[in-house]
Order: C-alpha cells, then sequence, then structure tokens
C-alpha cells in the first residue's frame, strides 16, 4: 500500500516531491529524527483510531 501511494506522489506531482526533498534537506539530523518520530507516532495513531 505505500508503495502505491507513494508511486502515485511521484507520478502525479514530481515537482513537489523535488520541493520536499530540498527542503528535507535543508533540515538537521534531530529535526529530522524528530519528524521521523512524528511521522511515526501520527500513522500509529491513525490505526488505533480506525481500528477502534
Amino acid at each position: 500500500m505505500v508503495l502505491v501511494i507513494e508511486g502515485l506522489v511521484y507520478a502525479l506531482a514530481p515537482s513537489l516531491v523535488e520541493r520536499l526533498l530540498e527542503a528535507l534537506r535543508s533540515l538537521s539530523i534531530e529535526q529530522r529524527r524528530n519528524l521521523g518520530l512524528l511521522t511515526l507516532v501520527s500513522g500509529l495513531l491513525v490505526l488505533w483510531i480506525a481500528k477502534g
């Protein structure tokens, strides 16, 4: 499912992906780590709510 969604993003908005990658490059490693953890917790929360 993740590959399908990611593939759609690359197919439909490749310039948006480039801008997002540039924005990520400008973040420090600690900021990227925190963003990853926030994304992980958000995804788990969505799954928990959907399952509930």
